[in-house]
């Protein structure tokens, strides 16, 4: 073996090769490519001898003739650029075009690392000077520079000129549906003073105790086998997730009734791959939860808005033919009233004829702020035609997607199934996390805590809106959730519609009730969410508002 010499400076004692160093390159997609350390070796020793010490590690089969393709991973920790000869006539240039699209689609970004010439020829099996043509060309059009003793790395300029990659024109084209269903843009502008509705205070999560939980479960004793887990979640949350309802909400289940999801999107989802067909009717609260109305739509189900009063959802109103009925009776979304004991006992009478199921969305119930707490509809029922629904985007965090059905046992096989057929599971980590913040009584606390901040805000902008505001809108009366809604005594839905752009321009992010109709006539009306808003901004926030309406 030849003898070693001293280090350059920035090496490691892998980098001498006392330890085998291994680059972190891909291996060839039509062939398992070596992967080589001699030129990191090499860079490595003062006077460098290009000799190659110690045998190459090899992953996959040996690699005999001409493979003519490379992934030129390692360089750039963040792409993974494929170079292919396959075929091809005109090696130089075809390496050269290659490069040269991976720096204008961005893959190859500014100031990463191309590979030495000598080691991308020896992937592609062709001679250096075929890649060193390439890379000269490279370098006299500006797109790369070459650094002595350093290497190749793309130029920083090449941010200038980079762009979206080029792609076929698209023979594939959607189902018609989806051209009428448009993404959210709720969310798309920042406001300085943000009543939107929907969201909680982030600024006020325990992130150090979420974290602490998180690194727990990522802990390879924790993370077992890393084998996916099981599809109706892992136990110590479904159980947890039992005891939590059956204090909070009243609710008696099993953890055996209780499904993990990722929010109450995906459980509407697998609810109506259970129990709905393409054709079914579904009876929805008009105005109501839009992208539960379109999740339904693009599955086939024809969706029938249900008028809302104070006492909540029209029972009587329902069509006969509905499967199902989606309604959010402990704080209707958005206009926030609590549906009344009468109209609960006869939406569950109207179920029952009809053999149809009720799935209730209780999202924000938690917070209640005055009154005693409002039973679930899931409570009340006695045959089993309640599939009840929670989610922890309002009591923690949206971004983290966790949330839960509970359903009866009639229902148990097929939604793990579907749950299955869907995505497997929910994240074991962020299940791990959420069983240990219940059971350690984190969330209990902070929803208290959530509760007091949520009440003074709920206070401020319920009093100021009866003081300044009566004049042009009527409260509704609401006493729990992250938001309250007004009705507009004089302005049209248009004229509602044109004030909430005003008050964008002006820094006041609100939502006209117009954005929430199902099918019926749009109500002229505010919503106004005061979880994302401190209780310091909300008077000026307000006084903004005002000054728009005058």
């Amino acid at each position: 073996m030849a003898r070693r010499s001293e280090p350059a400076a920035g090496c490691t004692a892998d980098d001498r090769g006392l330890v085998p160093q291994e680059h972190p390159w891909s291996p060839s997609i039509l062939a398992a490519a070596v992967r080589v350390t001699r030129w990191r070796r090499d860079r490595c020793f003062k006077g460098g001898t290009g000799r190659t010490y110690g045998r190459q590690r090899t992953l996959g089969r040996s690699n005999p003739g001409r493979v003519h393709q490379a992934n030129l991973g390692g360089y750039d920790a963040l792409v993974d650029v494929h170079v292919s000869l396959v075929g091809r006539q005109g090696l130089a240039a075809e390496i050269y075009s290659q490069l040269r699209g991976a720096i204008l689609d961005g893959r190859l970004r500014p100031n990463a690392a191309l590979p030495p010439s000598r080691e991308l020829a020896r992937r592609l099996s062709v001679s250096r000077a075929t890649v060193t043509v390439a890379y000269d060309r490279l370098a006299g059009e500006g797109f790369v520079t070459s650094r002595v003793g350093a290497g190749t790395y793309v130029s920083p300029d090449a941010a200038n000129v980079a762009g979206a990659p080029a792609g076929a024109a698209g023979a594939l084209q959607p189902r018609p549906l989806w051209a009428a269903i448009p993404t959210s843009t709720a969310f798309a502008r920042r406001a300085e003073f943000d009543f939107r509705t929907g969201v909680p205070d982030a600024a006020s999560f325990p992130y150090q105790t979420w974290r602490r939980l998180m690194t727990r479960e990522l802990h390879s004793a924790a993370a077992g086998a890393g084998q996916p887990g099981d599809p109706a979640g892992e136990r110590g949350l479904r159980e947890a997730i039992a005891r939590h309802v059956g204090i909070s909400r009243g609710i008696r289940i099993s953890a055996d009734a209780v499904v993990v999801t990722n929010g109450t999107q995906q459980a509407l989802d697998l609810l109506a791959r259970v129990l709905l067909k393409p054709g079914d009717r579904v009876a929805v609260e008009d105005p109501g939860y839009r992208p539960a109305h379109l999740l339904l739509e693009s599955l086939g189900m024809r969706v029938q808005g249900v008028p809302v009063d104070s006492e909540g959802l029209v029972a009587g109103a329902i069509p006969g033919d509905a499967r199902a009925v989606y309604v959010t009776p402990s704080h209707q979304y958005p206009m926030g009233m609590t549906m009344s004991l009468p109209r609960r006992i006869a939406l569950l009478a109207w179920a029952e004829r009809h053999s149809a199921a009720i799935i209730e969305d209780d999202y924000d119930s938690e917070f209640r702020f005055g009154d005693r707490p409002v039973e679930p509809l899931h409570a009340l029922d006695s045959t089993g035609r309640v599939i009840y629904t929670g989610s922890f985007s309002k009591t923690m965090l949206p971004a983290l997607r966790l949330g839960f059905l509970a359903a009866p046992p009639s229902l148990h096989h097929a939604l793990r199934a579907a749950k299955y057929v869907t995505d497997w599971h929910t994240s074991l980590p962020a299940q791990g996390a959420l069983a240990g913040f219940i059971d350690e009584g984190r969330l209990a606390r902070h929803i208290r805590k959530m509760r007091a901040l949520y009440r003074v805000r709920h206070n401020k902008i319920v009093d100021t809106l009866a003081r300044d505001f009566s004049a042009s809108l009527a409260l509704i009366p609401s006493s729990a959730g992250l938001h309250v809604s007004a009705l507009a005594k004089t302005l049209s839905v248009d004229e509602v519609d044109a004030f909430a752009e005003a008050a964008a321009t002006a820094g006041v992010a609100i939502q006209p009730l117009s954005m929430f109709a199902a099918a019926g006539r749009p109500v002229a009306g505010v919503a106004l969410g005061y979880g994302a808003i401190a209780a310091s901004s909300i008077d000026e926030g307000l006084r903004r508002l005002r000054l728009l309406l005058r």
